[in-house]
């Protein structure tokens, strides 16, 4: 069992396929991943669908059982089967996970990852009528801790309606961790080691403006507004390295500190191959064969971590990513408001911002202070 990449015959169809041991196409994994594409899920999230998958099928093939003999039993069973599974990606330090003989295994949010793409796949296949007499595997029910939650969003319109929370009964308990920003030293350690401007202006632009790599690199010359200092960043699906915005609303970031904007001219002027005819902002220099091309997510990553091993700051935490998180984590402590903040990170829902917010509670911290004023002068003294 295993996914291969393979052209798409036509536009909307996946780029990946999840095939058997004789080479067969799995029909009802490929149908699913067929509506995935159709309803314009990202390359990488269909790919990391069949991933998932690929797992269910392997611990049926070693059960003797079919896609029709999964049954709650079963997934508890495969759950169990997760758990022992040995983790093939680089492991976060921000994530807990438990280290084996045969190395570190799935992590709590991977397995979860897992359940929901397996829920999601049955919810499909019994839709189409693929197993009439089958019924979701994973079980939901309605989630009434969440629902009794005062901060929980609700619409703002009575008139909407306010969907019911849900949970899966089969779930790893997992812990909410927090963002980890990154100190300014480290910031500026890495800047020290970046030669070319075009290195230079990704990384202030993601750290001053808290775009998305995907993000910066999607951005088009006519996206540049340097008279009035901001960028507009569009949901675009036609880079050629498969680079894509995960937001899918444009949005324009004001950029007002004067250091992503003076360096992204800088490259754009000097460094910025000028015989290319591609709209893209960021672009493959040098006089190489792939002189000209776009910018691809990996190369932004290598660039990262080279720079960061020749700082000696080289962490499993400290990514590309990371420089969001710094921004926003920056802009909350500064006593940008929660609405503000979310419409400048393009986040689809509150929840998604209010991670920062936890970073430095501005109302948890004045009410300590103004609690610790209360206490009176030598009452702790012996």
């Amino acid at each position: 069992m295993r996914v291969v990449k393979r052209a798409p015959e036509r536009a909307g169809e996946p780029d990946v396929a999840l095939v058997d041991d004789s080479g067969a196409v799995v029909s009802e994994v490929s149908a699913f991943l067929r509506s995935l594409a159709a309803r314009d899920y990202s390359p990488n999230t269909i790919r990391a669908y069949a991933y998932d998958l690929m797992k269910l099928l392997q611990f049926l093939d070693d059960r003797g059982a079919g896609l029709g003999d999964f049954s709650p039993v079963l997934a508890t069973e495969f759950l169990a089967w997760l758990r022992a599974q040995s983790s093939t990606g680089r492991a976060q330090r921000n994530q807990l996970g438990l280290v084996s003989s045969q190395g570190r295994r799935l992590s709590a949010r991977t397995c979860n990852r897992v359940l929901a793409a397996v829920s999601s796949f049955y919810e499909f296949v019994i839709s189409c009528g693929g197993y009439t007499s089958v019924e979701n595997p994973i079980l939901r029910e309605t989630d009434q801790a969440s629902a009794r939650v005062l901060g929980r969003h609700r619409p703002a319109l009575v008139t909407s309606v306010d969907q019911r929370p849900v949970r899966r009964i089969l779930r790893v308990r997992t812990v909410e961790t927090l963002p980890r920003p990154i100190p300014d030293e480290i910031y500026l350690a890495l800047l020290a080691q970046l030669e070319r401007l075009r290195d230079r202006a990704l990384l202030e632009l993601m750290h001053e403006g808290g775009l998305r790599p995907g993000e910066v690199l999607g951005l088009h010359l006519e996206d540049l507004s340097y008279g009035r200092k901001r960028v507009t960043v569009r949901h675009r699906t036609d880079h050629p390295q498969g680079a894509r915005q995960k937001s899918r609303r444009d949005r324009v970031v004001d950029l007002l500190e004067d250091r992503a904007l003076p360096t992204l001219n800088r490259y754009v002027l000097l460094e910025r191959p000028q015989d290319v005819e591609s709209p893209l902002v960021f672009l493959i220099g040098g006089r190489g064969p792939r002189r000209g091309q776009a910018l691809s997510y990996d190369g932004l990553v290598r660039m990262f971590q080279r720079a960061a091993t020749r700082a000696g700051v080289r962490d499993a935490w400290l990514t590309p990513h990371s420089l969001r998180h710094t921004h926003a984590t920056r802009m909350s402590e500064l006593g940008m408001r929660e609405l503000t903040l979310q419409r400048r990170l393009g986040h689809a829902h509150p929840d998604s911002t209010q991670v920062y917010i936890r970073v430095t509670d501005h109302q948890v911290r004045d009410e300590y202070r103004a609690a610790l004023e209360q206490v009176p002068t030598g009452c702790l003294e012996a």
